[in-house]
């Protein structure tokens, strides 16, 4: 059975890129379009990988992480952040959050596949 992934990003071309990437290797892919509705989504379903934006409108992806750590099923669940943002402060802010990795837009197809690789097991 292969495994799930959600994408969450406001951009649509974003996460079709980002789908199009992960389908090709065989992961089940859902989307979202911000935090809140990723956040509403692992409630009720068990995503084996969560990759978040972090500039997003409702809620941002290190709040998005805060909040899915604070879920039992999301506790040890590798969680990426895949942003423009490039600073060793807000990479520091998503390690403390507890961020998995930190990959910076935008992405090389190849190298998304490796850290899924990599972080699912």
């Amino acid at each position: 059975m292969s495994k799930s992934i959600l994408i969450v990003d406001d951009s649509a071309s974003i996460r079709q890129m980002v789908e199009v990437t992960l389908k090709s290797a065989n992961y089940q892919v859902t989307l979202a379009s911000d935090g809140q509705e990723a956040f509403d989504l692992c409630k009720v379903k068990n995503f084996d990988f969560v990759l978040t934006d972090q500039n997003m409108p409702r809620m941002d992806g290190l709040t998005l992480i805060k909040s899915l750590r604070g879920l039992a099923a999301y506790r040890m669940k590798p969680i990426v952040v895949l942003t423009t943002e490039a600073s060793d402060e807000m990479k520091a802010r998503g390690k403390a959050a507890g961020a998995t990795g930190w990959m910076v837009k935008p992405f090389d197809p190849a190298k998304l596949l490796q850290v899924a690789s990599k972080v699912l097991g």
